[in-house]
């Protein structure tokens, strides 16, 4: 997608973009949480090392996906066009009509509360790999449902797959259905060439929600959801911290034009209203 993009941004022939792939500590340890083995740099650290190296000129990222606290000397150029922000539900229609004590296979601490909150009585059981791995687990029988984000199955040519749950119900994981490049933040010539992709109010959102992460101190541990919207020339952003076992919640919005500001501004709102179980998951600024 981003080759395409930038061949028709700059009239380049599709061979003068070479796309090098490098498979992660993310991809190969499937076995356990990504919270247990190093967190989210386990995607990004890889590809780091060849950028910083002069190897890559660019990396891709789904977003949601890298760290929070990113080296200085590397820059996020550009995003590309949000896809749906939502999560789907395979294995049912909806939360409200799985069977009393299912089964839900996630990896995802946000989902995890989400699902608990919901419905306590749910088992939730850990599901890790591919989209294709996660559906023949859930076929073979390791879980009634699983949850899946909308964007992922779409650019795997998915779309029919499970039932999109609206973010009114589950509030998607920051940067969700994002994809974004990041470079050399002293290389100019990609800056410049990734410059003419960027999708601006994409950016600016991503943006918003990382400063919310920044500001709340969170981690791949920390049950946290959250959105923003541009409109009208504004930036809205609603936010959720959830309690573990989704035994408690705090939710905020709020409306502003500056994405570091709006973020670190609705984090300390929220810390200073989350109940004690919420709060301790969070290191704060």
């Amino acid at each position: 997608m981003v080759a395409d993009a930038l061949a028709a941004a700059h009239g380049w022939e599709a061979d003068a973009i070479e796309t090098v792939v490098i498979r992660t500590t993310g991809d190969r340890v499937q076995d356990r949480a990504l919270a247990e083995i190093g967190g989210k740099a386990l995607w990004t650290k890889e590809l780091d090392r060849a950028l910083l190296a002069g190897e890559v000129d660019a990396c891709v990222h789904s977003m949601k996906d890298v760290e929070t606290i990113r080296p200085a000397a590397i820059a996020l150029a550009a995003t590309l066009p949000r896809a749906d922000v939502r999560d789907r539900l395979i294995g049912a229609e909806t939360i409200d009509v799985l069977p009393h004590g299912a089964t839900v296979g996630t990896s995802s601490p946000r989902r995890r509360a989400q699902l608990l909150r919901h419905r306590p009585d749910l088992r939730v059981v850990l599901f890790r790999g591919n989209v294709d791995t996660r559906l023949a687990k859930l076929a073979g029988g390791e879980a009634d449902a699983t949850l899946l984000a909308a964007a992922g199955l779409d650019r795997l040519g998915k779309g029919q797959v499970g039932s999109a749950i609206e973010p009114e119900v589950m509030l998607p994981a920051p940067a969700q259905g994002a994809v974004g490049i990041e470079v050399r933040a002293d290389d100019g010539r990609a800056l410049a060439a990734l410059a003419a992709i960027d999708h601006r109010a994409t950016h600016a959102c991503v943006l918003t929600e990382r400063a919310l992460l920044a500001g709340l101190g969170a981690d791949c541990h920390s049950p946290v959801a959250a959105l923003a919207v541009a409109a009208g020339g504004r930036l809205h952003l609603r936010a959720e911290l959830i309690g573990v076992d989704g035994e408690a919640a705090v939710a905020g919005e709020a409306v502003g034009d500056d994405p570091a500001g709006l973020g670190a501004g609705l984090a300390a709102d929220l810390l200073a209203r989350a109940p004690e179980p919420v709060r301790r998951l969070f290191a704060g600024p």
